[in-house]
Protein backbone atom coordinates (compact mmCIF):
# COMPACT_ATOMS: atom_id res chain seq x y z
CA UNK A 1 0.00 0.00 0.00
CA UNK A 2 0.54 3.49 -0.82
CA UNK A 3 1.58 5.62 2.00
CA UNK A 4 -1.31 7.84 2.70
CA UNK A 5 -0.92 11.64 1.08
CA UNK A 6 0.31 14.19 3.98
CA UNK A 7 -2.34 16.76 5.26
CA UNK A 8 -2.40 19.88 3.03
CA UNK A 9 -1.64 23.35 4.32
CA UNK A 10 -4.05 25.94 4.20
CA UNK A 11 -2.33 28.75 3.03
CA UNK A 12 -3.37 31.85 5.00
CA UNK A 13 -5.72 34.54 2.56
CA UNK A 14 -3.83 37.55 1.60
CA UNK A 15 -6.45 39.33 3.02
CA UNK A 16 -8.04 39.41 6.80
CA UNK A 17 -10.18 41.26 8.27
CA UNK A 18 -8.07 43.89 9.61
CA UNK A 19 -7.58 44.81 6.17
CA UNK A 20 -9.93 47.99 5.99
CA UNK A 21 -8.29 49.39 8.76
CA UNK A 22 -5.20 50.58 6.66
CA UNK A 23 -5.23 53.06 3.68
CA UNK A 24 -5.22 52.01 -0.24
CA UNK A 25 -1.93 52.54 -1.73
CA UNK A 26 -4.09 54.57 -4.21
CA UNK A 27 -5.88 56.22 -1.48
CA UNK A 28 -2.33 57.90 0.11
CA UNK A 29 -0.96 58.81 -4.08
CA UNK A 30 -4.88 60.39 -4.11
CA UNK A 31 -4.22 62.21 -0.93
CA UNK A 32 -0.76 63.38 -1.61
CA UNK A 33 -1.77 64.46 -5.13
CA UNK A 34 -4.65 66.49 -3.79
CA UNK A 35 -2.00 68.32 -1.61
CA UNK A 36 0.44 68.98 -4.14
CA UNK A 37 -2.65 70.50 -5.88
CA UNK A 38 -3.79 72.97 -3.32
CA UNK A 39 0.33 73.70 -2.77
CA UNK A 40 1.25 74.90 -5.74
CA UNK A 41 -2.01 76.77 -6.63
CA UNK A 42 -1.49 78.63 -3.12
CA UNK A 43 2.02 79.79 -3.87
CA UNK A 44 0.91 80.81 -7.31
CA UNK A 45 -1.54 82.73 -5.85
CA UNK A 46 0.73 84.12 -3.06
CA UNK A 47 2.86 85.33 -6.05
CA UNK A 48 -0.27 87.47 -7.35
CA UNK A 49 -1.11 88.83 -4.73
CA UNK A 50 3.04 89.88 -4.41
CA UNK A 51 2.59 91.24 -7.63
CA UNK A 52 -0.15 93.23 -6.79
CA UNK A 53 1.99 94.49 -3.39
CA UNK A 54 4.41 95.34 -6.03
CA UNK A 55 1.61 97.58 -8.07
CA UNK A 56 0.11 99.57 -5.43
CA UNK A 57 1.50 102.99 -5.26
CA UNK A 58 4.62 103.99 -2.96
CA UNK A 59 3.87 103.85 0.28
CA UNK A 60 5.20 106.21 3.55
CA UNK A 61 8.06 104.27 5.81
CA UNK A 62 5.78 104.78 8.77
CA UNK A 63 2.55 103.25 7.21
CA UNK A 64 4.14 99.61 6.07
CA UNK A 65 3.61 98.06 9.12
CA UNK A 66 0.30 98.59 9.05
CA UNK A 67 -0.08 96.83 5.89
CA UNK A 68 -0.91 93.55 6.58
CA UNK A 69 -3.80 91.05 6.95
CA UNK A 70 -5.94 92.51 10.22
CA UNK A 71 -6.15 89.90 13.18
CA UNK A 72 -8.02 91.97 15.50
CA UNK A 73 -10.10 95.07 15.65
CA UNK A 74 -6.97 97.03 16.33
CA UNK A 75 -5.46 95.67 12.99
CA UNK A 76 -8.39 96.98 11.31
CA UNK A 77 -8.37 100.33 12.44
CA UNK A 78 -4.85 101.37 11.96
CA UNK A 79 -5.35 99.76 8.42
CA UNK A 80 -8.32 101.22 8.18
CA UNK A 81 -6.97 104.78 8.73
CA UNK A 82 -4.25 104.35 6.38
CA UNK A 83 -6.46 103.19 3.64
CA UNK A 84 -8.47 105.73 3.68
CA UNK A 85 -5.69 107.96 3.44
CA UNK A 86 -4.89 106.51 0.48
CA UNK A 87 -8.44 105.97 -0.84
CA UNK A 88 -8.61 109.46 -1.49
CA UNK A 89 -5.74 109.58 -3.97
CA UNK A 90 -5.71 105.96 -5.25
CA UNK A 91 -9.41 104.56 -5.07
CA UNK A 92 -9.21 101.74 -7.64
CA UNK A 93 -5.74 100.79 -6.15
CA UNK A 94 -7.16 100.07 -2.75
CA UNK A 95 -10.59 98.86 -4.27
CA UNK A 96 -8.40 96.29 -6.41
CA UNK A 97 -6.22 95.26 -3.35
CA UNK A 98 -9.51 95.11 -0.96
CA UNK A 99 -11.22 93.00 -3.74
CA UNK A 100 -8.34 90.50 -4.34
CA UNK A 101 -7.56 90.20 -1.10
CA UNK A 102 -10.76 89.05 0.37
CA UNK A 103 -11.06 86.51 -2.51
CA UNK A 104 -7.60 85.40 -1.90
CA UNK A 105 -8.77 84.39 2.27
CA UNK A 106 -12.16 82.65 1.14
CA UNK A 107 -10.73 80.84 -1.73
CA UNK A 108 -8.20 79.08 1.00
CA UNK A 109 -10.68 79.43 3.97
CA UNK A 110 -8.14 81.79 6.12
CA UNK A 111 -9.54 83.67 8.83
CA UNK A 112 -9.86 87.29 8.60
CA UNK A 113 -12.60 88.31 6.14
CA UNK A 114 -14.60 89.38 8.87
CA UNK A 115 -12.15 92.03 9.69
CA UNK A 116 -12.22 92.81 6.13
CA UNK A 117 -16.15 92.85 5.95
CA UNK A 118 -16.12 95.35 8.48
CA UNK A 119 -13.12 97.58 7.19
CA UNK A 120 -15.90 97.85 4.21
CA UNK A 121 -18.15 99.89 6.22
CA UNK A 122 -15.28 101.99 7.21
CA UNK A 123 -13.95 102.55 3.55
CA UNK A 124 -16.60 102.64 1.20
CA UNK A 125 -20.24 103.35 0.90
CA UNK A 126 -23.24 101.31 2.26
CA UNK A 127 -24.48 99.60 -1.04
CA UNK A 128 -20.97 99.57 -2.38
CA UNK A 129 -19.49 97.49 0.58
CA UNK A 130 -22.50 95.12 0.59
CA UNK A 131 -22.49 94.39 -2.51
CA UNK A 132 -18.56 94.35 -3.00
CA UNK A 133 -18.72 91.83 -0.31
CA UNK A 134 -21.12 89.30 -1.24
CA UNK A 135 -19.59 89.48 -4.66
CA UNK A 136 -16.18 88.41 -3.04
CA UNK A 137 -17.65 86.15 -0.66
CA UNK A 138 -19.27 83.92 -3.59
CA UNK A 139 -16.34 84.37 -6.36
CA UNK A 140 -13.87 83.23 -2.94
CA UNK A 141 -15.94 80.33 -2.14
CA UNK A 142 -16.77 78.98 -5.85
CA UNK A 143 -12.94 79.48 -6.07
CA UNK A 144 -12.55 77.03 -3.33
CA UNK A 145 -15.81 74.63 -4.69
CA UNK A 146 -13.51 74.74 -7.74
CA UNK A 147 -10.44 73.65 -6.10
CA UNK A 148 -11.89 70.77 -4.36
CA UNK A 149 -13.75 69.61 -7.55
CA UNK A 150 -10.51 68.99 -8.73
CA UNK A 151 -8.16 67.77 -6.13
CA UNK A 152 -10.59 67.81 -2.52
CA UNK A 153 -12.16 64.44 -2.71
CA UNK A 154 -9.70 62.48 -1.54
CA UNK A 155 -8.89 64.75 1.20
CA UNK A 156 -12.30 65.02 2.44
CA UNK A 157 -13.08 61.35 2.15
CA UNK A 158 -9.58 60.89 4.52
CA UNK A 159 -10.26 63.16 7.29
CA UNK A 160 -14.01 63.99 7.05
CA UNK A 161 -15.90 60.69 6.12
CA UNK A 162 -18.86 60.60 8.43
CA UNK A 163 -19.33 64.59 8.34
CA UNK A 164 -19.59 64.59 4.23
CA UNK A 165 -22.06 61.49 4.85
CA UNK A 166 -24.19 63.13 7.11
CA UNK A 167 -24.32 66.26 5.00
CA UNK A 168 -25.27 64.35 1.64
CA UNK A 169 -28.11 62.84 3.60
CA UNK A 170 -29.19 66.25 4.69
CA UNK A 171 -28.38 67.79 1.22
CA UNK A 172 -31.08 64.82 -0.14
CA UNK A 173 -33.21 65.66 1.43
CA UNK A 174 -33.87 69.47 0.37
CA UNK A 175 -32.70 68.80 -3.75
CA UNK A 176 -35.92 70.35 -4.76
CA UNK A 177 -35.03 73.47 -2.67
CA UNK A 178 -31.53 73.71 -2.46
CA UNK A 179 -30.91 77.05 -3.38
CA UNK A 180 -33.13 78.28 -0.41
CA UNK A 181 -30.96 75.84 1.92
CA UNK A 182 -27.77 77.10 0.86
CA UNK A 183 -28.86 80.50 1.59
CA UNK A 184 -30.08 78.92 5.22
CA UNK A 185 -26.42 77.60 5.69
CA UNK A 186 -24.73 80.92 4.76
CA UNK A 187 -26.82 82.90 7.57
CA UNK A 188 -26.63 80.41 9.81
CA UNK A 189 -23.60 79.20 12.31
CA UNK A 190 -24.72 75.43 11.53
CA UNK A 191 -22.15 74.39 9.32
CA UNK A 192 -18.81 76.07 8.86
CA UNK A 193 -18.10 78.00 5.78
CA UNK A 194 -15.44 76.12 4.39
CA UNK A 195 -16.93 72.75 4.86
CA UNK A 196 -19.82 73.91 2.69
CA UNK A 197 -17.61 75.13 -0.17
CA UNK A 198 -15.26 72.27 -0.14
CA UNK A 199 -18.07 69.61 0.66
CA UNK A 200 -20.60 71.06 -2.01
CA UNK A 201 -18.67 69.61 -5.28
CA UNK A 202 -17.93 66.03 -3.55
CA UNK A 203 -21.89 65.72 -3.27
CA UNK A 204 -23.32 66.99 -6.33
CA UNK A 205 -24.40 70.90 -5.12
CA UNK A 206 -24.71 72.71 -8.05
CA UNK A 207 -22.61 75.66 -9.08
CA UNK A 208 -25.61 78.27 -9.78
CA UNK A 209 -27.07 76.96 -6.73
CA UNK A 210 -24.06 77.41 -4.75
CA UNK A 211 -23.14 80.34 -6.01
CA UNK A 212 -26.59 82.28 -6.18
CA UNK A 213 -26.67 80.99 -2.79
CA UNK A 214 -24.05 82.29 -1.07
CA UNK A 215 -24.68 85.34 -2.41
CA UNK A 216 -27.84 85.88 -0.89
CA UNK A 217 -27.01 84.14 2.13
CA UNK A 218 -23.83 86.06 3.27
CA UNK A 219 -25.84 89.27 3.00
CA UNK A 220 -27.39 89.66 5.85
CA UNK A 221 -24.14 88.96 8.27
CA UNK A 222 -22.46 91.00 6.36
CA UNK A 223 -25.00 93.77 6.60
CA UNK A 224 -24.33 93.73 9.95
CA UNK A 225 -20.57 93.44 9.82
CA UNK A 226 -20.99 96.52 7.57
CA UNK A 227 -23.14 98.46 9.27
CA UNK A 228 -20.26 98.04 12.58
CA UNK A 229 -17.63 99.36 10.38
CA UNK A 230 -19.52 102.91 10.03
CA UNK A 231 -18.51 103.26 13.68
CA UNK A 232 -14.76 101.21 13.66
CA UNK A 233 -13.21 103.30 15.81
CA UNK A 234 -15.93 102.64 18.74
CA UNK A 235 -15.43 98.85 18.18
CA UNK A 236 -13.49 97.18 20.79
CA UNK A 237 -13.23 93.82 19.29
CA UNK A 238 -14.86 92.07 16.16
CA UNK A 239 -17.42 90.28 18.79
CA UNK A 240 -19.35 93.82 19.16
CA UNK A 241 -20.47 93.97 15.45
CA UNK A 242 -23.00 91.08 16.80
CA UNK A 243 -25.39 92.64 19.44
CA UNK A 244 -28.14 91.00 20.49
CA UNK A 245 -30.61 92.57 17.93
CA UNK A 246 -28.33 91.56 15.06
CA UNK A 247 -28.69 88.26 16.18
CA UNK A 248 -32.08 88.13 16.57
CA UNK A 249 -32.03 89.90 12.81
CA UNK A 250 -29.98 87.11 11.39
CA UNK A 251 -32.41 84.79 13.20
CA UNK A 252 -35.57 86.12 11.30
CA UNK A 253 -33.60 86.18 7.59
CA UNK A 254 -32.77 82.18 8.24
CA UNK A 255 -36.45 81.43 8.97
CA UNK A 256 -37.57 83.89 6.17
CA UNK A 257 -35.42 81.68 3.57
CA UNK A 258 -37.19 78.69 4.74
CA UNK A 259 -40.68 80.32 4.39
CA UNK A 260 -40.79 79.04 0.14
CA UNK A 261 -39.29 75.05 1.13
CA UNK A 262 -42.33 75.55 3.97
CA UNK A 263 -44.82 76.17 1.36
CA UNK A 264 -43.60 74.06 -1.39
CA UNK A 265 -43.78 71.45 0.56
CA UNK A 266 -47.34 72.12 2.26
CA UNK A 267 -48.30 72.82 -1.68
CA UNK A 268 -47.06 69.33 -2.86
CA UNK A 269 -48.48 67.20 0.46
CA UNK A 270 -51.89 69.04 -0.74
CA UNK A 271 -51.80 68.15 -4.67
CA UNK A 272 -50.48 64.57 -4.20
Amino acid sequence: MEDPLPPTETVPSSHNSNDHHFPSKSSSQGTRKSFAVFGGIFLLSLICLALLWHSFPNIEPQDKAVFKLPKNIEDAKSLGEVLNRYKEKYLYQVFAGFFITYIFLQSFAIPGSIFLSILSGFLFSFPVALFTVCTCSALGATCCYLLSLLAGKPLLMKYFPERVSDWTKHVDKHRDSLLNYIIFLRITPFLPNWFINLASPVIGVPLKQFFLGTFLGVAPPSFVAIQAGTTLHQLSSSGDAFSWTSVILLGIFALLSLIPVIFKGRLSRKFD
